[in-house]
């Protein structure tokens, strides 16, 4: 038996004296689970990489494919074209074959929809309902170009503060902060980059998600993902876009976000001239 215990012990101190080396080399090892304190540092890391990143995206330039869906509604892909200028302006143009453009822009507090079938100018108020309605995106026009641009939302102040928690959902890092009306900001990170930004409410039930895929270096080690795809669960819809050729930081003329049709019919909806 005191032959047996002394095996064990030596056995013992064979286990910690591994672990420690592995520690010391500051790398975990297959399988392994980063301490709290690492994980926490690691996710300041890449939050602060994306804070910088996040700061030189201003406007955007590109053609996409949209393929949109809610509850049993699948419409067929559509070709697009969108441009977005931070912090507020967006332009839409959606285009089927053989057909004028569905088109629809926003800077500051006014939206614009012209809709070629009816040829009418529609002026409405900026908000979140009023592009559900057009574009199926539940979102203010300063959420819609965050979200077109590949943003995390509040990452300069996310990543001055420690994350309440981290876990993992497959071969992501999920890192969540509490944020103003108790609700909840996750962003997700695979591969060094942003590949989720989640919104939760008060009750803890996801508003929003948004998902990014297929990035490029677009120049300057920038990276920037050619894949947006956005859920609502609230509103049962989920949109996607796939870019093509993005310009970033291109120059776009104010007059970009706004619509004209003399010959059109116009209609002011809601409180269109706020």
């Amino acid at each position: 038996m005191r032959a047996l215990g002394g095996l064990l012990a030596i056995v013992a101190s064979s286990m910690v004296f591994a672990a420690c080396a592995a520690l010391s080399t500051g790398t975990p090892a297959p399988g392994e689970i980063l301490p709290p304190a690492d994980a926490s540092a690691r996710v300041r890391e890449l939050t602060q990489k994306i804070a910088e990143r996040d700061r030189l995206l201003q406007s955007l330039q590109t053609e996409a494919i949209m393929a949109y869906s809610a509850r049993d509604n699948h419409p067929p892909k559509v070709r697009e074209q969108i441009t977005v200028q931070r912090p507020d302006s967006l332009r839409v143009e959606a285009m089927w074959a053989l057909s004028v453009p569905f088109i629809i822009a926003s800077s500051g507090k006014r939206l614009t929809i012209f809709e070629p079938s009816k040829n009418k100018l529609i002026h409405v108020a900026a908000t979140a309902d009023a592009l559900n309605q057009f574009i199926q995106i539940p979102m203010a026009p300063a959420d819609v170009v965050t979200l077109l641009l590949g943003i995390a939302p509040d990452s300069s102040t996310l990543a001055a503060r420690k994350p309440d928690s981290i876990g993992s959902e497959g071969e992501m890092t999920v890192a969540s902060w509490g944020i103003e009306k108790s609700m909840r900001r996750e962003l997700g990170f695979q591969d060094d980059q942003l590949a989720m930004v989640r919104l939760r409410d008060v009750t803890g039930a996801v508003e929003y998600e948004v998902r990014y895929s297929d990035y490029h270096d677009i120049g300057a080690g920038m990276m920037f993902p050619y894949g947006v795809d956005a859920t609502f669960p609230i509103a049962q819809s989920r949109i996607s876009f796939r870019y093509k050729r993005p310009i970033i930081n291109g120059a776009v003329p104010a007059s970009a976000f706004e619509l004209s049709a003399p010959a059109a019919e116009q209609a002011n909806l809601g409180n269109a001239n706020q």
